[in-house]
């Protein structure tokens, strides 16, 4: 698996979201391969990135996907 985090320059939650996404892969026993790209405003709007932070799941914008049966949402 592989998890981008797009963070914009001075993003707030940078270090809680990596911290949350380390611990989320180790209680679930889950290894994945995780980058973190800091955005300009510039580069952020010509990629399209919708917010800060943005997290992509092998390519896929973490918002939006449907949670799991049986999960907290």
């Amino acid at each position: 698996m592989r998890i981008e985090c797009l963070v914009a320059e001075g993003c707030a939650s940078l270090a809680s979201l990596e911290r949350n996404i380390r611990k989320a892969l180790e209680e679930e026993g889950m290894e994945a391969e995780i980058t973190v790209k800091v955005l300009g405003e510039e580069e952020a709007r010509r990629m399209g990135v919708p917010g800060s932070p943005t997290v992509l799941i092998d390519g896929e914008d973490l918002e939006g996907v449907r949670p799991l049966e049986g999960t907290i949402s």
